[in-house]
């Protein structure tokens, strides 16, 4: 099973740090604001969402958790809290460095880090927003971004132009190689984000979105996408996955998936000879598949 079961960085310029509640008190406090804001609280409820911000930095909080079965479950109070930083946020000017301006709600500054925090940042156009956690050992080449609500495990990789939407649970040891696109889950608030679990190698240009799980050493290879309505051919097992109803689409553990195609059958796309997209899953990870792989630890 992944041990995606359970840093600090900046945080805004407003709202105070001094109380750190407890979890229970923490969730209590988040639900009635994300309810709505009467007036007269927004300090408090700011300072509510600052605490919930500070936990997420930390990984003591997700967007998402597992259970001892394997079970996925999106966190709802968690995202509307998030949610709640963006209605509490205000514009201000963000530091590019350069001649070109930026602004970004005061809430969702980009994190700082230290070189105690274990997190090897590469300089070259990268960014990581807060309210997400990055575990030591995580490498971020340029250029990279990692949007807030992200958990990213230890000793992950982020290749170059490589996305981490809002949200998406990333496992320990995976590798998001170049161009992977991760989309972010934010609204609505109970829909279950993007999860990859341990030891996953995600190919260059692949996309992954809409709550779709990828279970433990699975591989996609480049140019593999997968969605909520995407059909995946298993040609090992012969099955097809699919989503089916609130079960998000789910590549079984251990899986090599690749780019694919199906004949359309019927009607003008048959008689054209169209063929349709399709991820088709050719075998199971081996000593072969993991020895391709193994390369992968010299650059960490």
């Amino acid at each position: 099973m992944s041990d995606n079961k359970r840093g600090s960085g900046g945080a805004g310029q407003r709202g105070s740090r001094k109380r750190q509640p407890s979890f229970e008190t923490l969730r209590e406090e988040i639900v009635r604001y994300a309810a709505g804001v009467s007036r007269g609280q927004e300090s408090e409820a700011l300072e509510a969402f600052q605490n919930l911000k500070a936990a997420l930095n930390r990984g003591t909080v997700r967007a998402a958790d597992c259970d001892d079965e394997g079970r996925w479950r999106a966190n709802s109070w968690v995202k509307g809290g998030i949610l709640l930083g963006f209605k509490l946020g205000q514009l201000q000017p963000v530091s590019s460095g350069g001649p070109f301006r930026f602004f970004d709600k005061d809430t969702f500054p980009l994190r700082t880090f230290e070189s105690s925090d274990g997190v090897r940042i590469v300089p070259g156009g990268s960014a990581i927003r807060d309210g997400s956690y990055v575990a030591p050992g995580v490498i971020c080449m340029p250029p990279m971004y990692i949007n807030t609500g992200a958990y990213v495990g230890e000793g992950t990789m982020v290749d170059s132009h490589a996305l981490v939407g809002s949200c998406a649970q990333i496992g320990r040891r995976v590798h998001l190689s170049a161009g992977v696109q991760i989309g972010g889950v934010l609204e609505p608030a109970g829909a279950l984000p993007v999860i990859i679990e341990d030891e996953v190698l995600v190919g260059g240009n692949s996309g992954v979105y809409e709550g779709t799980i990828v279970r433990e050493r699975a591989v996609l290879a480049p140019g593999t996408v997968l969605s909520a309505g995407t059909a995946v051919f298993d040609l090992v097992r012969d099955q097809i996955y699919r989503r089916s109803g609130d079960q998000p689409l789910e590549i079984p553990a251990g899986a090599v998936v690749v780019p694919g195609t199906r004949p359309v059958k019927s009607g003008p796309g048959a008689a054209a000879g169209i063929a349709l997209y399709a991820p088709i899953i050719v075998k199971y990870r081996d000593e072969k598949t993991d020895s391709a792989v193994r390369l992968e630890d010299l650059l960490r």
